[in-house]
């Protein structure tokens, strides 16, 4: 089976699977170094999600696709014990959607089969790849297409090739909306408090030859105020059915910026983000991670003596806030409607632009 993904239309290749051996780009690393991890069990494919080596909605649904194909050969056709790995999988980040969209595919591979077969497992989430890479590519259209021509663009986290299967969701965008000449300005914050904008996003535009330059959070606002702002492009790890956008922690602060100052907010994901069984995103359970990450973001190797941190991941954008939502299915916008459906790709969306 054809496993090969690494044509240049699909952008950089941060997961590479040949059916027993997993390979990831280890994003700690980046932009000091590439290196690769090579994954040959499902625990590895835990720590690797839990632990950062792999971020990003659809590359961690990829990721956990790819780990369901490790764990079934070494279950045998143990379908409790297969099970339990997959349990185990779904909550190695529990914010994401797409980790459990992913893993619910997986699940029905067997439950169809009623048996395990890592054949037709990895013909599943080679498919999901495949939808994830074609899904980019139509939002990279469909996004820019909203872009006017001249618009400074500002962009939060990293969304490119690293963060999905193909060239990204926000970040192919505005890569899009650069080869189209529509693009004046880009800029990416550094995202703290793991800096994915200043690592990540800068080291994927510098890679494609899009000049771009990085700013520091508290220095959006004055940006904006400047006039050098026109479009705030962001990703989303879960979007409610309400249009609520689930996102990396600050998004919230920049739609809310945005709106303030007259700058359009846009969010890039495929349906698979899209949980229609979440009514809104106050019913989100938000991951907090180790305070110590934000100290040693700043070279420390310990919190000054009487501090603490709080240092939650992701953020709550309100739906008001948001002028459209583009999916690989359109571009939609508030009041935003996205309904339950039995198809994987959840639609009817209502509010087509």
């Amino acid at each position: 089976m054809n496993n090969d993904f690494s044509s240049p239309d699909n952008g950089f290749q941060a997961i590479r699977f040949d059916g027993r051996v997993l390979r990831l780009l280890d994003q700690r690393a980046l932009p000091a170094r590439e290196s690769w991890l090579d994954i040959t069990h499902v625990d590895q494919v835990i720590d690797a999600i839990a632990n950062l080596m792999v971020r990003g909605a659809p590359a961690i649904g990829i990721t956990a696709a790819y780990g369901a194909v490790i764990a079934a050969h070494a279950r045998g056709d143990d379908r409790a014990a297969w099970g339990e790995d997959l349990v185990r999988l779904e909550s190695a980040r529990p914010t994401a959607v797409n980790l459990s969209w992913a893993i619910a595919r997986m699940r029905r591979v067997v439950e169809a089969a009623d048996h395990i077969d890592p054949e037709a497992l990895l013909a599943e989430a080679r498919t999901i790849h495949r939808e994830d890479i074609a899904a980019n590519r139509t939002m990279a259209e469909l996004g820019s297409e909203q872009i006017e021509s001249g618009s400074g663009i500002l962009t939060h986290c990293n969304t490119g090739s690293l963060a999905t299967g193909g060239i990204g969701t926000a970040l192919g965008v505005i890569m899009a909306a650069a080869g189209k000449g529509r693009a004046s300005a880009i800029f990416a914050d550094e995202t703290r408090p793991w800096l994915q904008g200043s690592r990540l996003t800068a080291w994927e535009l510098a890679r494609a030859g899009i000049d771009a330059r990085i700013i520091v959070e508290g220095a959006a606002a004055a940006l904006m105020a400047a006039g050098k702002v026109q479009w705030v492009i962001t990703g989303s790890d879960r979007i409610a059915a309400n249009g609520d956008v689930v996102n990396k922690i600050g998004t919230y602060s920049l739609a809310v910026l945005a709106r303030h100052h007259g700058v359009k907010f846009m969010v890039v994901a495929p349906t698979s983000t899209v949980d229609p069984d979440m009514t809104s995103g106050d019913q989100v359970a938000i991951e907090q991670r180790d305070p110590d990450e934000i100290w040693s973001a700043a070279g420390l190797e310990a919190a000054p003596g009487g501090f603490s941190a709080w240092n939650p991941v992701f953020d709550v954008t309100p739906a008001e806030l948001v002028d459209c939502i583009v999916t690989e299915e359109g571009v939609f916008k508030h009041p935003y409607q996205f309904n339950n459906t039995s198809s994987v790709s959840r639609l009817p969306f209502s509010k087509k632009l």
